[in-house]
């Protein structure tokens, strides 16, 4: 951190302070209204949120002062994926982007874009696509068209998502089928030339598995060794109560930093629903059948989970704390308990509670840990 940013938080981080101090766990909901996550942690690393269509657009009244107090790095939650943002090669939508970019500079926020490149939620035209000439035009003119509209005013993009499977193989995806590993390459040198002033980042889930972990290492360093523009790793953070440990969390932050690139911490919730049989990681391809079995907390969070929950984030952000020097960002994916997708994935129709906020836009216990870890009380 440069000094004056640390000097720039100095009054705020006393008063916050103070109030995490003061603040009983049954008056969480009680802090200074003009204060929140972000300056908790802003010394630190970024605090961000996937925002969705009507949060971004505005019609989400009730969740705008809590967007504007909570966090300083805001991610489309689906509008900048090629299905939406580039339907058809003549066809670009930037009406929700560009609402995102005005959001974000009214509160004095930064955006991450998610994401160029990326094998679900694809244009169809991209799926068709055969010819190799045909693809390498069409990425150059995607990513020129879409980073270039954004050049100077986006923090950082996730150039790629998820192109590395569980067993850490690439996968086959139809950039990969026509092109080969190249794409890779290609993209993050397209990705610098339309905007040298983003941060250009590889994103993925699981990636606390050492196959997978070896693999992701295997691959940034190809594209390293090919002279491309890389500067950091996400770790989609879609975790459990208990997996994956913290030792093999800390284990994937030092050897992903390994690299000589920052870490940003992704997509981050937790799951408190037992998971389905035979789903793993965050594919959205996978589905399972809803059963009671399955959604057992359809009336509410037991208070024994409940408190499960707030010993994970503590745990989790307690270990992001000790890594500061290697975090860039912590991004939430969602708002509160309501917007998850969690709710949703890999069972449609459930009641999840993998966020700080509930469905009120209350701070739960868990927020209230959060705010512990920085004050080390």
């Amino acid at each position: 951190m440069n000094w004056f940013r640390t000097q720039s938080h100095g009054l705020i981080w006393l008063i916050v302070a103070f109030a995490i101090i003061s603040c009983s766990e049954d008056k969480v909901g009680e802090l200074p209204a003009d204060v929140g996550l972000k300056d908790y942690y802003a010394p630190e690393f970024l605090i961000g949120a996937a925002l969705n269509r009507r949060q971004i657009t505005g019609e989400s009244t009730e969740q705008m002062d809590l967007i504007a107090r909570e966090y300083n790095s805001y991610t489309a939650e689906n509008d900048m994926k090629s299905m939406h943002i580039h339907p058809s090669r003549d066809e670009y939508n930037f009406d929700v982007p560009d609402k995102l970019f005005e959001l974000a500079e009214k509160n004095g926020a930064k955006v991450h874009g998610h994401t160029l490149i990326w094998h679900s939620q694809l244009s169809r035209f991209i799926r068709e696509i055969e010819d190799p000439d045909e693809m390498r035009q069409t990425l150059t003119d995607h990513i020129n068209t879409i980073a270039g509209r954004y050049a100077g005013r986006i923090d950082s993009w996730d150039v790629v998502n998820e192109a590395v499977e569980g067993d850490g193989s690439l996968r086959e995806s139809v950039f990969y089928k026509v092109l080969g590993e190249d794409y890779l390459t290609l993209a993050f040198d397209l990705a610098a030339a339309a905007d040298p002033t983003a941060d250009l980042y590889y994103n993925d889930y699981s990636m606390t598995g050492e196959a997978k972990r070896n693999g992701v290492i295997r691959m940034v360093k190809k594209i390293q060794e090919n002279g491309a523009k890389i500067d950091g790793i996400g770790m989609q953070a879609h975790w459990h109560l208990e997996t994956p440990t913290l030792e093999e969390i800390e284990t994937s932050i030092l050897e992903y930093a390994a690299l000589g690139v920052k870490i940003a911490i992704t997509e981050l919730d937790i799951d408190v629903l037992p998971n389905p049989r035979n789903v793993s990681g965050a594919d959205i391809g996978q589905r399972a059948e809803l059963s009671d079995e399955i959604n057992p907390y359809k009336e509410g969070l037991p208070e024994s989970v409940n408190e499960a929950l707030a010993r994970r984030y503590e745990d989790i952000f307690r270990l992001f704390k000790k890594h500061e020097d290697l975090i860039s960002r912590v991004t939430f994916w969602g708002v509160n308990d309501g917007n998850s997708w969690k709710n949703n994935f890999p069972v449609r129709g459930r009641t999840n509670y993998p966020l700080l906020f509930d469905r009120n836009n209350k701070p739960k216990k868990a927020y209230h840990q959060v705010l512990q870890v920085k004050s080390g009380v």
